[in-house]
């Protein structure tokens, strides 16, 4: 057994500039943006399949940084791969994405990483929502074809679906918060999230479990986590389980709800 790999930062002073080559409408709120160009001799692809960028965007008269999932990197096309769930006009990247047009030249800072999946564990768990569809995809493209496995992804509904390409022996599981909810993005998730019923009510497998949970921070981390890490025993290196983002915060505000939780957790302790 080898442990997961410790999450590495995106180097913050070494920005690599970036070109728009094109977008795509991957599914019903998800779109696509290619970036090249000459920077992209400057990226260094990394080997987790969790890999993720820091983009600098700008809001009003602000630059903010928004943290994306690398969903591919193509060597002979030179192209890097985004994705990124977009709702309407809320937040920054979303907009962006959905509206930004080729030529447009943008900082990208990392990338970093912390999860790739170990060909010996005995049973691989994944599990997310929209905002993790892209680092669960490149994840279940390294397993060995005789991998077992489940995976869990809850999105809005059934257009927001997208082939995913996987072993026979790992089962992928699609949740719907219901046609209603589609256009309303993550936010409707509450304690009682159709992910937090599925991982709970997948029979245990037996022998070595590694385990990759991430998506909104209350479902992931007060719902998930303890269940995975104390009702199953889940090691910490055997366990990548963290949020994405958190339901009415910015990026800002939820790295500062992060540092309270850690530090409430750590109390407790």
């Amino acid at each position: 057994m080898t442990s997961a790999p410790q999450p590495t930062s995106p180097k913050p002073r070494t920005p690599v500039p970036l070109t728009v080559l094109r977008t795509e409408q991957v599914s019903a709120h998800l779109v696509r943006v290619v970036l090249g160009g000459a920077g992209f001799d400057a990226f260094t692809p990394r080997e987790e399949t969790d890999s993720y960028v820091k983009l600098e965007l700008t809001s009003g008269d602000e630059t903010v940084m928004r943290t994306y999932t690398v969903r591919h990197v193509d060597p002979e096309a030179r192209e890097i791969w985004i994705d990124f769930v977009v709702h309407g006009d809320e937040g920054v990247a979303g907009p962006w994405a959905r509206s930004v047009t080729a030529g447009t030249e943008i900082a990208v800072r990392g990338p970093g990483a912390g999860y790739l999946p170990d060909p010996a564990a005995d049973f691989h768990l994944l599990a997310g929502d929209e905002t993790a569809v892209p680092a669960i995809a490149v994840a279940l493209e390294s397993l060995n074809p005789d991998a077992k496995g489940a995976v869990f992804i809850e999105v809005g509904s059934s257009d927001d679906e997208i082939a995913l390409t996987a072993p026979a022996g790992v089962e992928i599981t699609w949740l719907h918060r219901g046609a209603s909810s589609a256009d309303a993005g993550p936010e409707v998730i509450d304690g009682a999230a159709p992910l937090v019923s599925a991982v709970r009510g997948l029979p245990w497998p037996e022998g070595d479990v590694q385990v990759f949970v991430h998506g909104e921070a209350e479902t992931v981390m007060k719902h998930v986590r303890p269940y995975l890490r104390r009702e199953r025993g889940v090691p910490a290196a055997r366990a990548s389980i963290s949020g994405y983002w958190r339901r009415g915060r910015t990026e800002e505000g939820f790295r500062t709800w992060k540092k309270e939780l850690a530090d409430t957790e750590s109390a407790s302790s």
